[in-house]
C-alpha cells in the first residue's frame, strides 16, 4: 500500500495508512532489539531542519535515519546560517531539496511545512509547525497507547493541560478520534481547544468527545498532559499561575485505576511532581523512546 508522499497533517492520512504505520514501528521496534542492520535508507540524506527549539524530536528523526542507513543534514543553528543574512525560508527549501532525500522541517510559523512541500521536490515531513500540527508526535502517540493497552477503540483518554497552544493535543484528538477512543477534554478557562477542531472529529468520526474544567481521573485509562507552553504567553505571571492548577501530584493520582498510564511529549516542567516520575503510573519515558521506531516506520514507508 502506497504511504503519503508528504506527511504535513495527521489529516493527511487514511485510518488504513495509520495501521500500517503502527504494524510497521512494531516491526522496528522488534528489528532493533534483536540488533538487525537495516538499510532500506542506505544511500540516501535525510535532512532535519530545525528552526525552532527540540531535542526529542530532532534527536530521535536523526537517530532513526541512522538506523535505517541514512546520512544526516543537520540544521538546527539559524544563527550560523545564511538566514542571518537574509535569506528567505522558500531559498532555504529549494537548497536543501538539491542536498536531501527526505526534509524534516520544525518552524514557528503555522502552514510553514506545508509551504515546504509545495516548494520540494522530495518528501517532507512536519516535525511541528507552531501551534498548528505535529503529526509523527500523534503516530507514536497512537502506537504507544496501543503498546501498553493492546487497543485504542473504547478506551477512555483525558487530556489535559493548555488545549488551546499544544499542537500535540490537535493531532491526538484526531487519531484518537478515528480509533474510536472515549475523550474527555479537561482544561483552564480559556485555554479550551478550538471548537472547529472538536466539530471535525464529531464530523468526521462521531468522536465522543466531553470537555471539563476540573480534573477526575477515577475511570481514566490513559492521562496525556503536555505543559503550559509559558513561550507562547504573552503574560507569563498567568501561565505560571495555570501550571500550578493543573499539576499532577502524588494527591491527584489517588483513586485512579491500577493500570492506568500517564503520557507527556516533553519537555516537562513543573506540571508533574518527581514522585509522579517515579510511580508506575508514568509512561512518559517509555513513549519518548518509541519516538525512534515510529519514526523509522514513517521514513520506511516514505521510501518504499
Amino acid at each position: 500500500m502506497d504511504f503519503v508522499k508528504d506527511l504535513i497533517s495527521i489529516r493527511d492520512l487514511e485510518k488504513k495508512h495509520i495501521d500500517m504505520i503502527l504494524k510497521k514501528s512494531s516491526e522496528m521496534e522488534q528489528a532493533l532489539k534483536q540488533g538487525k542492520q537495516l538499510t532500506s535508507l542506505k544511500g540516501d540524506v535525510v535532512a532535519t531542519l530545525f528552526f525552532e527549539p527540540s531535542t526529542r524530536t530532532r534527536l530521535s528523526f536523526q537517530t532513526a535515519a541512522m538506523r535505517l542507513g541514512a546520512k544526516v543534514l543537520s540544521f538546527e543553528n539559524v544563527g550560523a546560517s545564511s538566514i542571518v543574512k537574509g535569506e528567505t525560508f522558500s531559498d532555504t527549501i529549494r537548497m536543501v531539496d538539491g542536498y536531501a532525500d527526505i526534509i524534516v522541517v520544525r518552524h514557528a510559523k503555522e502552514g510553514s511545512a506545508r509551504y515546504a512541500a509545495q516548494l520540494a521536490e522530495h518528501p517532507v515531513i512536519n516535525g511541528g509547525d507552531g501551534g498548528n500540527q505535529h503529526p509523527t508526535q500523534t503516530l507514536l502517540d497512537l502506537y504507544t497507547i496501543k503498546r501498553a493497552k493492546r487497543k485504542i477503540e473504547g478506551l477512555n483518554v483525558t487530556l489535559l493541560g493548555d488545549l488551546k497552544h499544544a499542537r500535540t493535543m490537535r493531532s491526538l484528538l484526531y487519531g484518537l478520534s478515528m480509533y474510536g477512543a472515549n475523550v474527555t477534554l479537561v482544561s483552564p478557562k480559556g485555554l479550551e481547544m478550538n471548537k472547529e477542531i472538536i466539530n471535525e472529529a464529531r464530523a468526521r468520526f462521531g468522536a465522543r468527545v466531553e470537555e471539563k474544567s476540573k480534573m477526575d481521573l477515577s475511570d481514566a485509562d490513559v492521562l496525556y498532559l503536555c505543559r503550559i507552553q509559558k513561550e507562547r504567553f504573552s503574560d507569563q505571571y498567568e501561565a505560571e499561575k495555570v501550571q500550578k492548577e493543573f499539576r499532577i501530584t502524588e494527591d491527584t493520582i489517588k483513586g485512579v485505576k491500577d493500570d492506568l498510564i500517564i503520557m507527556h511529549p516533553l519537555p516537562k516542567i513543573d506540571e508533574v511532581a518527581p514522585e509522579v516520575d517515579r510511580s508506575k503510573y508514568a509512561y512518559y519515558y517509555e513513549q519518548a523512546k518509541m519516538g525512534i521506531p515510529v519514526r523509522m516506520a514513517i521514513m520506511d514507508a516514505m521510501v518504499v
